[in-house]
Parts: structure tokens; C-alpha cells; sequence
């Protein structure tokens, strides 16, 4: 790329591109927007031929790795021979292909797969089947959806309200009504009366579990359990830095939720497809939900497509007379996206991704636990490929950074710091200050020992600034 050609893309891209989530006031003559422009592997190139080691899959999507020929070749065949057409009352083959597969993945009777184009129209699209479903089963005023603190569900109008970060929701309220939020699963910042007064860690965690999941039982009786129609939980909660569910957590709920006639969806936008090791994060943890909600990782991110899985009981109404779910998106199921996922699947199923998962996951642990000798970590957690790394003030006490430390810590310094010794991830404070790291599912121990030592470099810099 000549210096014209990256002059021009800078001034075009600060005066037209809206970015997403962006600060646009942060870039000036001085600051440029970093330009991704190559990726291969586990790595990504900016427009002045840096590398950097991809340490969250670009945004939790890029399971296969980047540069997959076979799947761009995927989607160029399928362009060629049928670019486009909705599943409006018709279908194409490789939608209906794909839903079976996704099915013959998906525990249980989950069999019923709509596709949508992303995460949050599939949340949309669960909460309005809640809805629907209750209506025509005789309990229209179950309509309420309950879900955890800090927790992410997507952008549009009803995931937005079932996200759990207020300052997420403040600019768009009012938003839609009948959400509650309840504890998450965050065992570093348990509350004592929840630990069950026991010392044992492990007693300790399940005594946590147990107390979580009761809060969402809690939450039922309050609002009404006849008004209550779903409980939206991520297999592990990623917002606020990668939640793990403690023991015996998701038994106590499908528990609650069976004995209140309650959905549960599980949330898997981030945690399906090989995040964790298992084509399902519920899978992983062994509960049966009513729904699943994905996308990211089903496509690799070559192409843009999500789903909402649901089960034989939420279908059957629909198959009766002229019952219609009155909802769809114009490129859910697209021609091409289906296809790519096909190869996309093709590939974990080749090569073995969720077991190349399994077999390292211990190993991306036990690497990652390295940093916890530096005084400005205080918790490493997670579970497959999929890890936060809590920063604190004070390692003994716990003590998080308020809001103007945080904010000096991450975006004054981690994010670029991160970024110019050559590693993409996520520094974020939607709950506590935390780094998150998923990389490709391909990564091995080398590309650990890369992370972590930039990671120990940049953090040990970090020490002496706040």
C-alpha cells in the first residue's frame, strides 16, 4: 500500500465510516484508525504490514483460524449458482441442510432451527417466541424475561433490555418493559452469605451455585410466575470477564425453571461452536435448555449468519391450523452464509477443533495462571478458550480501580500497549477491569507463551500507573 493509498483511507474512513462501539473523538491528525487489511492463521495485518497475533478471533467469530480458502470458495460457489433468496415459505437446499446438522448437534429435541443474520436477532427472535408460545398455549400474561447482572444479550430493543449493564441501556431508554436482573456467576466477588460458611473451596462453590440459581427463583416469585415466560443465561457470561457456572448451578436451574412452567434459553452466541469444546456450551455443562440462541462461531465469521434453536414442545403449536410465527429477517438463512457454515462445519469435524480444544484447555489455563504472580492481577477464569483476567488495586483486599482509574488503565494505556507489542484482545470494563482472551480455536502452546508474555510485559508496565 502506497503512502497516498493509506493517507486516503484515513481521511475517507475519519470523515465517512462510523465505527462501531467507537470513540470517534479520539481520532484526530495525530491518531489514525488502525486498518486491518490481511489475516492468515492466527494472525492479522495492519495496512503498514505489522502482525499481530489475534487473541480474541476478531470478536469471538474466527474459530477455523483466517485465510480458510475453502471456505471463501464456499461462498463464491454458492453466490454462482443462487446468490439470494429468503425463507419466506420457500426454502433452499443449503438452509434446510443445515438445519439438520444443527440439529444432530444440539442436546435433546432442540430441533428446530430458525436462522437469523446475528446474535442479538436471535435473542429477538427467542423472547418473541417466548411470547408467542405462552399466547397460544393459554398463558398470554407469561411474557417477563429474566437475566443476569453485566450480562451481554446484543443491541436491538429487547436484547438490549435483557442486558444486564445499565450504562449499556441509559441512552436508549425507555426500552422494552418486563426485565429483571439477577446475581451472575462471579465466584472472585462471591458475597460471603453465599459461600454457605464454609472454607473448603470447592464446598464454597457449590454452595455459590446453589445460592445463585435461587436468586433467579427469587426473581420468578416476584415478578409472578404466571408472568414469567424465560430465563436467558450465557453458558459462561462474558461480559464482565468470562464467568464460568460454579457446580451444580444450571441443574438448579432447569430445576426452577420446570417447576414455574419457565423457558431457558441458553445464550450461546459467544460459547457455541467450539468455544468451550463442545459444538454447545449446555453440551459442556450437561442442562438441557428450551432454546439455544448462536451465531459468531457457526460461520467462522466468513460470512455473516445466527440461529435460534428451539425445541419439539415450543414448535408443536405451530404446526396446528394458521399459526404463523409473524417474525423473519430478509437475509436470515442466506444462500451463501448456509453454505459457508456447511464448510465451516466440514472443518471442525476434519480437523477435530473441539477436541483440539479439549486436549489444550488445560494447558491455555495453567499458562494464562502464570500472570498471577503480578500484584495487578487478580483472577484468572474461564474454561475452553475462553478467558478473562481480572485487574485489581490490591490483590489481598480485592480493591477494583473507580471509574477514572479504569479509565487511565484501559483506554490510556492496555489497549494501545497490547496492540503495539503485537496482540489483538480486549481490555474492557463493562463490569471490573479485565482483559478477555479467545483466540482461534487453532491456537497451541506456542501461541500461549506469546500471549502470555506479552501480556506479562505490558501488565508489569501497567503496575506503576494507577
Amino acid at each position: 500500500m502506497t503512502l497516498d493509498d493509506y493517507d486516503h483511507l484515513q481521511e475517507a474512513g475519519k470523515r465517512h465510516l462510523w465505527m462501531h462501539f467507537s470513540r470517534h473523538g479520539s481520532y484526530d491528525d495525530a491518531h489514525d484508525i488502525p486498518i486491518i487489511v490481511k489475516g492468515d492463521g492466527m494472525h492479522i495485518w495492519d495496512t503498514q504490514g505489522r502482525q499481530y497475533l489475534d487473541g480474541l478471533a476478531g470478536l469471538f467469530v474466527v474459530q477455523a483460524g483466517h485465510g480458510r480458502e475453502e471456505l471463501a470458495e464456499a461462498a463464491a460457489k454458492q453466490a454462482k449458482e443462487l446468490a439470494f433468496f429468503p425463507l419466506w415459505t420457500f426454502a433452499h437446499p443449503h438452509a434446510i441442510r443445515l438445519a439438520e446438522r444443527i440439529a444432530s448437534y444440539a442436546p435433546g429435541d432442540l430441533n428446530r432451527v430458525f436462522f437469523t443474520t446475528g446474535g442479538g436477532e436471535a435473542v429477538e427472535t427467542a423472547w418473541k417466541l417466548a411470547k408467542q408460545y405462552f399466547k397460544l398455549t393459554g398463558k398470554p400474561a407469561k411474557t417477563k424475561v429474566i437475566s443476569r447482572q453485566v450480562a451481554y444479550h446484543g443491541t436491538p430493543h429487547g436484547a438490549l433490555s435483557i442486558t444486564g449493564i445499565p450504562a449499556m441501556k441509559s441512552m436508549f431508554e425507555p426500552l422494552v418493559p418486563s426485565t429483571s436482573h439477577v446475581p451472575n456467576t462471579n465466584f472472585y466477588r462471591a458475597p460471603d452469605e453465599s459461600l454457605g460458611g464454609f472454607t473448603d473451596e470447592k464446598e464454597q462453590q457449590q454452595a455459590f451455585g446453589r445460592w445463585a440459581a435461587n436468586r433467579i427463583e427469587d426473581a420468578i416469585l416476584a415478578e409472578g410466575a404466571d408472568t414469567v415466560a424465560a430465563v436467558f443465561l450465557e453458558p459462561v457470561q462474558n461480559s464482565g470477564g468470562c464467568f464460568p457456572p460454579p457446580p451444580g448451578y444450571f441443574e438448579r436451574v432447569r430445576e426452577i425453571c420446570d417447576e414455574h412452567d419457565v423457558l431457558l434459553v441458553s445464550d450461546e452466541v459467544i460459547c457455541a461452536f467450539g468455544r468451550l469444546g463442545e459444538m454447545f456450551g449446555a453440551t459442556k455443562f450437561g442442562y438441557q435448555p428450551d432454546m439455544i440462541t448462536c451465531a459468531k462461531g457457526l460461520t467462522s465469521g466468513y460470512s455473516p449468519l445466527g440461529a435460534m434453536i428451539a425445541s419439539d414442545r415450543l414448535m408443536e403449536p405451530f404446526l396446528k391450523g394458521n399459526a404463523s410465527f409473524a417474525h423473519g429477517y430478509t437475509f436470515g438463512g442466506h444462500p451463501v452464509s448456509a453454505a459457508v457454515a456447511m464448510a465451516n462445519l466440514d472443518i471442525f469435524e476434519r480437523e477435530d477443533l473441539n477436541g483440539h480444544v479439549l486436549r489444550n484447555e488445560g494447558a491455555f489455563r495453567s499458562t494464562l495462571e502464570k500472570l498471577l504472580d503480578l500484584d495487578l492481577v487478580g483472577d484468572v477464569r474461564g474454561d475452553g478458550y475462553f478467558y478473562g483476567i481480572e485487574l485489581v488495586k490490591d490483590k489481598t483486599t480485592k480493591e477494583t480501580f473507580d471509574d477514572v482509574e479504569s479509565e487511565k488503565l484501559l483506554r490510556g494505556f492496555l489497549s494501545k500497549a497490547l496492540f503495539d507489542n503485537g496482540l489483538y484482545c480486549r481490555a474492557d470494563d463493562r463490569g471490573d477491569p479485565v482483559i478477555q482472551l479467545a483466540p482461534p480455536l487453532i491456537a497451541d502452546q506456542s501461541h500461549f507463551d506469546e500471549i502470555e508474555q506479552i501480556l506479562r510485559s505490558v501488565l508489569t508496565e501497567a503496575q506503576g500507573l494507577v
